[in-house]
């Protein structure tokens, strides 16, 4: 079996059952009581995975569309579904889930078309759908009272209308739910078959019954198909690592009698995260759980560079981090703060902290949110606050580090070298000081000034906003506004009178921050023309279109009746200047070569 663990061996082997079984040797076996558990994930195929299973099936059961060129030896196999035999006998699914959903579905579908089919044929293979669909009694009569799989999932809001699709067959105009909208799929697939196949509308459902095969495997115990779990894929649909996580607090808490609690714990922790981490962090919950692990490997000592996997760090010791009623509430901790952070909340963080934050939002990689993690959990008094002048403090220092590592060492992964130590010092309640990799000045100025701050480098943005927030009179910038790089030296005025060479243009000395909106309406215009922009303007039909939140523009735009190269030149030297400056006040200049 390739989708074999090779970690399983011969131990777990044993404990399983395994057999081949067709869908409805599977289904309509009597023993056969599905349950998808609370700790399950949602329902989450859509109609682009249920294409692919139709179109895979269907040219399986009709070749080339010739109902005849099937083989009744052929087999099609459709994955593994992992279970074990809960206290009520009931088969708990632990992997699968989605398939098997997908496969009620897809033969409930099937089952409402033959209503009024009389025909041999037809009557045997609904006969054998409800067979696979409801419980049966002693005669092999279904009892459509009672299907042969539930759900308890607990953050499936949805989960009974699919009970009601399965009992009653039908979906209502105003079902939106995925269960409702694959049913339809179905539905019209199956319209469009039977409009081509009148004579041979039986032979696709059975064909997917008798010869679509799954590989039912029942572990003895729940931990026993966990351990599988952690092993496989849904089909089209990877299990993300928090999946496994969920599954192995799930048993923790459940063996403390503190099922429900937990449930309705992680359920708030689930959905907290979906908000504030973006998608761009693929699984909201998996980015937690990475911020988490920073600080658990900062209190192992591990310096190690090449970080490992998240699933590989946590299932060290068989999960043991998971198995800590402790490490629930950190985590929740840590989403709120980082909620905190998110909304900008001014009841948390002083205006100070807020726009260090501001400018940490800009940063050249995420390697900040990870060192503010570790931060965070080992500092937080009480309740779960941070000393604001310490948390200042290391922002600052983070910062200026990050961004002057970013410009002398641009790689990726570079940063792990000196951060990785800093966060055992965090946790070790030394200061964060960089100390074995602090900056030459001459070298780091000279750098600074032959950097080339392309628009499409993210250390550009992180060098304007951290200067923009050097202004005494910058007010906090809300975190949704968008905020692009503007060229107070326009494009188009650097090609039409080719005063300023390529390199000024893209200067530093030339590049501010400015909100996307009024970025577009300033974009080529002169810079006398950019003024209005800047400060706001009334339109010619009397509309206010509000000025810049950046206040060194308004400043300029005050101040300045034109913009040279002589000014982009003066302002270069002052950004890197100061920046240089900020640098050695904050200790991270080499005192011996400085």
């Amino acid at each position: 079996m390739d989708f074999w663990d090779n970690r399983m061996g011969e131990d777990l082997m044993s404990k399983l059952n395994i057999d081949q079984q067709t869908i409805f040797q599977l289904f309509s076996d009597k023993k056969s009581d599905f349950l998808i558990p609370d700790y399950q994930r949602p329902y989450a195929w859509g109609e682009n995975e249920c294409e692919t299973l139709w179109d895979d099936i269907f040219a399986f059961a009709f070749p080339d569309n010739d109902y005849t060129k099937f083989d009744s030896n052929d087999e099609y196999f459709l994955g593994p579904i992992v279970t074990f035999r809960n206290q009520d006998k009931k088969l708990e699914i632990i992997d699968g889930q989605q398939r098997l959903t997908t496969l009620m579905l897809l033969l409930r579908a099937f089952y409402s078309k033959f209503g009024n089919m009389k025909d041999e044929n037809s009557v045997s293979t609904a006969e054998n759908i409800a067979k696979c669909i409801w419980k049966t009694d002693e005669f092999g009569r279904p009892n459509k009272d009672k299907l042969k799989i539930d759900s308890d999932v607990s953050s499936d809001k949805d989960k009974d209308e699919f009970l009601t699709i399965l009992k009653t067959g039908k979906v209502q105009p105003n079902q939106v739910s995925r269960y409702a909208c694959v049913f339809r799929f179905f539905q019209d697939k199956i319209n469009d078959f039977l409009s081509q196949f009148p004579s041979y509308f039986a032979y696709l459902p059975t064909r997917i019954m008798q010869n679509c095969i799954l590989l039912p495997i029942e572990a003895e115990s729940q931990d026993t198909a966990l351990r599988i779990f952690s092993t496989l894929n849904d089909r089209g649909k990877p299990l993300a690592d928090t999946d496994i996580f969920k599954a192995k607090f799930y048993k923790f808490y459940t063996d403390l009698d503190k099922k429900d609690e937990f449930i309705a714990r992680w359920k708030k922790l689930e959905t907290l995260c979906g908000q504030i981490f973006p998608s761009s962090y693929g699984s909201p919950m998996d980015e937690l759980f990475t911020r988490y692990m920073y600080y658990e490997r900062a209190k192992q000592g591990i310096k190690d560079t090449t970080t490992e996997a998240l699933r590989k760090f946590y299932e060290k010791n068989d999960y043991i981090l998971l198995r800590n009623n402790e490490v629930l509430g950190r985590l929740e901790k840590l989403a709120k703060f980082w909620e905190n952070v998110d909304i900008q909340n001014e009841e948390v963080f002083s205006e100070r902290v807020l726009k260090q934050l501001g400018v940490l939002r800009f940063a050249p990689n995420g390697m900040w949110t990870y060192l503010l993690s570790v931060y965070y959990l080992h500092n937080r008094d009480a309740n779960d606050q941070l000393d604001d002048e310490k948390l200042y403090r290391f922002l600052n220092t983070i910062t200026l580090f990050i961004w002057a590592y970013a410009i002398m060492r641009p790689g990726v992964n570079a940063l792990r070298q000196p951060a990785y130590p800093e966060m055992i010092h965090i946790v070790q309640d030394a200061p964060v000081q960089f100390a074995s990799n602090k900056f030459d000045k001459v070298s780091l100025s000279t750098a600074l000034h032959n950097f080339e701050f392309t628009n499409s480098r993210l250390i550009t943005k992180s060098m304007l906003a951290w200067w923009m927030y050097q202004n005494p009179k910058q007010k906090l910038i809300p975190a949704e506004t968008n905020l692009e790089v503007e060229h107070i030296y326009s494009r188009k005025r650097q090609e039409n009178d080719g005063a300023i060479s390529l390199a000024e243009l893209e200067s530093l000395g030339n590049k501010a921050m400015l909100e996307k909106t009024i970025n577009i309406r300033a974009s080529d215009y002169k810079f006398s023309d950019k003024i209005k922009y800047y400060k706001g303007h009334t339109t010619a039909s009397g509309k206010q279109k509000a000025g810049t939140m950046d206040a060194e523009l308004l400043d300029i735009a005050e101040t300045h009746t034109d913009f040279t190269k002589q000014d982009i030149l003066n302002r270069k030297e002052l950004i890197i200047n100061s920046f240089v400056d900020a640098l050695d006040k904050t200790n991270l200049i080499n005192d011996l070569i400085k």
